[in-house]
């Protein structure tokens, strides 16, 4: 497989449009790297620009270690799945997994070992001789990584192939990617704007927004050691509570007053929030890291129930304080209804906190 280098990537559009801005990214041979962003933020783009589908305007790429600026999309010996599968509707399965290989004059024997090697893998051999309108989504989907598949390619790409599925063939689709990925040894890049489908497959993150990277890292570090406020709302869902709180010094310990109640930080924050003494921050808390109190405690928050969300293996409950909304995961077997008061206490060792005018982590990463 291959190793993939950006090195200060750039894609500029007329009018200055500055679509992908000085993008550093290393995709490592065999890694399954995702990048995630809401739409517009460049994601796309970049994708387009290793693929070759898109001119790099600035920086150079690099695919195991050979710059491939210049060098056009069919001699990169990558393979790309995209979101609309892109199959031809006049040619049977086995047609369409066959005709790139066909066109490179790939002996015919050999064609027909990869596209049924690549058929039984995906679970679609009894689909060779249908025709794409014969399919369901999840099958075509299956089909379009299997043209991708037979052509043993350095590394593939992937642009959000799972966005035209219903939840449930996500989901499905998601695990057989990644058990893809390990099958194959494989080299990948993904592009999706649902940060669930990062998680659950990446080994690396790349969290772009506004055409700039704003983290790189694996899945549970973005999760527990996001740079800034923008990277910890995005990865997580429901996603980080962000309160506005002002920072007080209580003879050593730091107080967070956010109007309606008073919390103590932990003492391992303290001497990170002491600069901040007097001023506002974001005080950032996962919904899984509010813990609901029968009774009034230290560090209580009560707030009022606004939408209450049944999931099954828990609830989740919409809060809001005075002024500020809120949300909080919770056990099944608490009974809730909208308009109730309800207590939570923070668990302090849990939070995060943001400059409220840079919006960047006040608490540095452990690589930092």
């Amino acid at each position: 497989m291959a190793k993939v280098e950006l090195k200060s990537i750039s894609k500029v559009y007329e009018g200055n449009v500055r679509a992908v801005d000085n993008a550093n990214i290393v995709v490592e041979d065999k890694e399954f790297v995702v990048l995630v962003g809401p739409s517009g933020c460049g994601k796309s783009t970049t994708l387009r620009m290793v693929a070759g589908l898109e001119d790099i305007t600035e920086g150079e790429l690099l695919i195991d270690g050979e710059k491939m600026n210049d060098v056009p999309p069919k001699d990169r010996n990558i393979a790309m799945v995209f979101q609309n599968y892109a199959l031809y509707p006049h040619m049977s399965v086995y047609e369409n997994m066959a005709f790139g290989l066909r066109i490179k004059k790939v002996p015919k024997a050999e064609i027909d070992k990869r596209v049924h090697e690549a058929a039984r893998i995906l679970d679609i051999e009894k689909f060779l001789d249908r025709k794409p309108k014969a399919l369901s989504g999840g099958q075509r989907q299956r089909v379009a990584v299997g043209r991708a598949i037979v052509r043993n390619p350095k590394v593939f790409l992937f642009d959000e192939p799972l966005s035209n599925l219903d939840a449930k063939l996500r989901v499905q689709m998601r695990a057989e990617l990644s058990d893809l990925h390990l099958r194959l040894n494989a080299t990948m890049i993904y592009v999706t704007h649902d940060q669930v489908e990062a998680m659950t497959m990446a080994n690396k993150i790349v969290v772009m927004k506004d055409g700039k990277v704003q983290q790189i890292g694996s899945p549970l570090f973005l999760y527990n050691h996001p740079i800034n406020k923008f990277v910890a709302g995005f990865i997580g869902s429901p996603p980080m509570n962000f309160l506005t709180v002002k920072v007080l010094d209580d003879g050593g310990s730091i107080i967070l007053d956010e109007g309606s109640f008073k919390i103590k930080a932990d003492t391992v924050h303290v001497d990170y929030l002491k600069k901040f003494v007097g001023k506002e921050v974001f005080f950032g808390i996962r919904p899984e890291d509010l813990a609901y109190s029968k009774a009034a405690a230290a560090n209580a928050m009560t707030v009022k129930v606004t939408v209450v969300e049944p999931l099954g293996a828990d609830i989740h409950l919409w809060l809001t304080t005075d002024t500020q909304p809120l949300v909080a995961r919770t056990e099944p077997h608490h009974a809730f209804k909208v308009g109730d008061t309800a207590v939570f206490i923070p668990r302090m060792e849990k939070a995060r906190y943001f400059d409220k005018e840079t919006e960047l982590a006040i608490i540095p990463s452990p690589d930092a």
